[in-house]
Formats: C-alpha cells, sequence, structure tokens
C-alpha cells in the first residue's frame, strides 16, 4: 500500500514538474533580453548566445547560453560567461550573480552584482566596483569577438 502511494506521489509529482518546465519555455514567452529590457537593462549586458531562461516567482532567474562564452571589451578586460547564469533581478539590480567573471591582470574575478544608477551600470567584484555608461551595452556582444567583429576571425574561447 505504502508502495503504491508512494510510487503514485512520484508520478503526480514528476507529471506536475514536467507541466511547470513545458510552462517555462512556451513560444509566447518574451525572450531574455525582453525580460532584461523590463527590469530597466539593456540587453547588451548578455553576448548574443543566450537560449533561454526560467524566471522564478521569488526573481530568481537561470539563463542558458548555447556554449560557454568569453570575449575582450575595449577596457581591457575579458569577461567570460559560463553556459549558465543564475541571480535574483530588481528594477535596476542584479544581485547574487553566478556564471560571469571578468579577467582582471592574471585571475579570473566573479561579477556578483550589477546596478543601473545615473546612466551607468556599475559592475561590483566583491567589494570593488566599476561604472560604465549605458550606451556601452546597447549591441549584444559576440562570443569570441566582441563588439569588435568586422573585418577579422572569431577567436576560439582560451581558459
Amino acid at each position: 500500500m505504502a508502495s503504491t502511494l508512494m510510487k503514485a506521489l512520484l508520478t503526480a509529482s514528476l507529471a506536475f514538474s514536467m507541466l511547470f518546465i513545458s510552462a517555462e519555455s512556451s513560444d509566447d514567452e518574451k525572450s531574455v533580453y525582453e525580460v532584461l529590457e523590463s527590469y530597466n537593462f539593456p540587453k547588451g549586458i548578455l553576448p548574443t548566445n543566450a537560449q533561454g531562461y526560467v524566471l522564478n516567482p521569488d526573481a530568481s532567474f537561470q539563463v542558458y547560453l548555447d556554449k560557454l562564452c568569453s570575449f575582450a571589451i575595449e577596457a581591457g578586460y575579458q569577461l567570460k560567461y559560463q553556459s549558465m547564469i543564475s541571480g535574483k533581478i530588481s528594477p535596476g539590480y542584479l544581485k547574487n550573480l553566478r556564471g560571469i567573471s571578468v579577467k582582471i591582470t592574471f585571475f579570473w574575478i566573479d561579477i556578483s552584482a550589477v546596478e543601473l544608477r545615473d546612466g551607468q551600470l556599475k559592475f561590483y567584484v566583491g567589494f570593488i566596483s566599476a561604472a560604465f555608461p549605458l550606451s556601452n551595452f546597447y549591441v549584444c556582444p559576440t562570443c569570441g569577438c566582441g563588439l569588435d567583429c568586422s573585418g577579422r576571425p572569431v577567436l576560439l574561447d582560451s581558459y
């Protein structure tokens, strides 16, 4: 009896989970870039290879990229996005970020938060932060070459 009840509960739980996953990935939902913009963030804080996302009722999220992504930006930094990025989002603020890091000198350091303030995006790496104009993020970077892809080959990711 207990075994039958346990199997029924597991089956119902699995069916509910599949229904929830299907609802999260429906074709009529907003793209991850549209969701970012609805929270006042520019789409260019994510690379072009974002494939999907889950936004939970508590504002925690996961963004899925089709592959690990690395590229250099003008300020001399190199950025790396894991194939899954997670955190918590609210208007103008991303916190508890996991899966995005910046190379400073010889070390990869995790970006822990991003704040939109006074027309700038402020990126936090621990207690240190750096601010960049919002206009730097209107266009999504491409893996391997960032924003400077014309006329040069796309570089393979190196770590």
